[in-house]
């Protein structure tokens, strides 16, 4: 078992808290098999509230997938005790954000969507759906009357 961590980097604008959410969150990966190196081209999505059970009564896992290759059993799981918020004083740099606890496979692109939330910086205000499909989001604080914004969404990944 290998634990990977999903580093999230952004330039904030007036907001903070930023983090995925409720449990149905989508997490967009794109996952390397650790046995052949396959990577599929389709986007696969994992939630907190899916769980698989494992083989061999090992538990369970977000996700359970049979690579399309070499037909080896790979799973991923959300350590959900590790999402962590991205806040003001992250802006512009890279901060983990989630880990996911890997058997055979390696996430190797995450794709941000629709789910996030955040908060004014100043004035609190909720911002409770944020989409980073476009790796910006823009909107206006009516209570401080300052745009806040969301600007150059990046990630990378690091083994834990």
């Amino acid at each position: 078992m290998v634990k990977f961590g999903l580093q999230f980097k952004a330039t904030l604008e007036n907001v903070t808290n930023v983090r995925p959410l409720g449990e149905d969150f989508r997490w967009f990966l794109k996952l390397k098999c650790g046995n052949c190196g396959e990577i599929p081209d389709k986007w696969q999505y994992i939630t907190l509230v899916e769980s698989v059970p494992l083989k061999g009564g090992r538990g369970s896992a977000s996700m359970v997938q049979k690579c399309k290759l070499c037909a080896r059993e790979n799973s991923i799981d959300i350590l959900g005790d590790t999402i962590t918020p991205y806040n003001a004083e992250d802006s512009e740099t890279f901060k983990t954000m989630v880990q996911f606890e890997c058997r055979g496979l390696e996430p190797v692109d995450f794709q941000p969507q629709a789910g996030f939330a955040a908060e004014g910086a100043e004035s609190g205000t909720k911002y409770p759906e944020v989409n980073l499909l476009e790796k910006d989001w823009t909107d206006y604080d009516e209570k401080v009357s300052e745009s806040v914004g969301i600007y150059e969404v990046t990630h990378k990944f690091i083994k834990c």
